[in-house]
């Protein structure tokens, strides 16, 4: 191939690409590696986050759009309704639905393919008016479908009956929560009006799920365009050092068993009540406890001792976990991803959204024990469970096991060549329609 061959294939494969994320660290930091990645493939990129992750997009040295309408409580809480109140709900959720279209429309012109979560609500749309190829993705088997039901419910157990009802539900409830602003919006933009949001979303988008097909369910009868990659893991984002030594030497001061505990950005009223039944299990039992305090900073009214210490600063799950002997968490897909990769067993306490559907994954695959609710539980079965997490053998082989084969999937790399697959193809997601 010639010099003037070669500069046109890379001129022509050199496309602009948008993507858009918000929420917490699980959510951010697997789309700037993706973003990351796509950038040193040659595409021009533009991310749009919150504003607690411009330091993080300047380190990569990405081009990045803050987000105006900054609400992570709202994102994280959205759907307590009943600890927001259901106008707060429906206001927060035509907010968001407003911002997104005011900030997006303009990008979305602009560029060759836009890649945006799920929680965007309006992306499906403003990709149809654009008329621009939309790569949806999500965090846990977020398509209608007969077999799995809708995660965002805890009843995550596979049941044809039981899954067709929920997304009859989910669909009735995102239908008045959303579709009468939509509308508006599509109205203005010359689209037509919409008339189920459960089937319209996966219908106008090329649907990407970014978990590991070792760890999460797949329906085969889904009928609409999907693909799995395994979780984008990001290792390369900066910490530091000096925080992540003194967690190492808090664990290797001994042979006791090291346990991990924390609720990511999440939190819970029951929180307290819970870290304090966990560290007198600790004690009674001599192990050892790092609590990552997250953003709720969880257990902060503790002092830190023999058998207790405090992770303020967040540090790469995959230099932490692996030299713990079990961890109980939350279970946000980022953190039960990590704990799987490193092998390790662990338990779920799950609060909201897909965070049950992952505690009954993880049960089933024999990782760990089954998933507790952290405000019920009490002192005598929480031991019960702590003492089995640690001391089962058959936690430790199933994990690594499942660690083996996660090891062999690059999310990355198949979530990047999916990206080129979709940009090279002649076909529309609109040809179809």
């Amino acid at each position: 191939m010639n010099n003037i061959s070669q500069f046109i294939q890379r001129f022509e494969k050199k496309k602009k690409i948008l993507l858009v994320t918000r929420g917490a660290n699980g959510d951010v930091f697997p789309y700037l590696a993706i973003a990351s990645d796509l950038k040193k493939r040659g595409h021009q990129i533009t991310i749009s986050i919150p504003n607690l992750f411009e330091k993080e997009a300047k380190d990569y040295g990405l081009n990045y759009v803050i987000q105006g309408m900054d609400d992570l409580e709202g994102m994280m809480y959205g759907g307590a309704s009943k600890s927001i109140g259901v106008r707060k709900l429906l206001s927060w959720i035509n907010d968001t639905i407003d911002n997104q279209f005011s900030e997006l429309m303009p990008l979305v012109k602009e560029c060759d393919l836009f890649i945006a979560t799920n929680t965007e609500l309006a992306a499906p749309s403003i990709a149809e008016c654009c008329k621009k190829p939309l790569i949806r993705t999500a965090y846990a088997p977020f398509l209608p479908g007969k077999k799995i039901p809708p995660p965002i419910f805890p009843f995550p157990k596979p049941n044809r009956i039981m899954a067709t009802l929920l997304w009859k539900m989910l669909s009735i409830s995102v239908n008045i929560m959303s579709l009468k602003r939509l509308n508006k919006h599509r109205l203005e933009h010359g689209s037509q009006i919409m008339k189920n949001y459960a089937h319209h979303a996966p219908e106008y988008s090329h649907n990407q799920l970014m978990y590991s097909p070792a760890l999460g369910t797949v329906d085969y009868d889904w009928k609409y365009s999907w693909d799995i990659s395994g979780y984008c893991f990001n290792d390369t984002f900066q910490y530091d050092e000096a925080a992540y030594f003194e967690i190492l030497k808090f664990i290797k001061k001994d042979e006791r068993p090291t346990l991990f505990f924390s609720l990511g950005s999440c939190s819970s009223k029951k929180g307290k009540r819970f870290i304090d039944m966990l560290l007198t299990i600790v004690k009674k039992n001599d192990y050892k406890l790092i609590i990552g305090s997250g953003w709720a900073k969880i257990g902060a009214h503790l002092e830190e001792d023999k058998h207790l210490h405090f992770m303020k600063e967040a540090i790469p799950h995959h230099l932490i976990f692996p030299k713990c002997d079990a961890v109980i968490h939350h279970g946000g897909c980022g953190t039960t991803h990590s704990v799987a990769r490193s092998g390790k067993p662990q338990m779920i306490t799950p609060l909201f959204i897909d965070q049950h559907y992952w505690g009954h994954r993880v049960y089933t695959l024999g990782l760990g024990p089954n998933y507790i609710n952290i405000g019920k539980i009490s002192l005598k079965r929480l031991e019960k469970r702590v003492k089995d997490l640690v001391s089962n053998p058959n936690y430790r082989r199933n994990a690594i096991k499942i660690a083996e084969k996660m090891n062999r999937e690059n999310g990355i790399d198949a979530f990047c060549d999916y990206v080129e697959k979709v940009l090279n193809s002649e076909k529309s997601i609109f040809s179809h329609q």
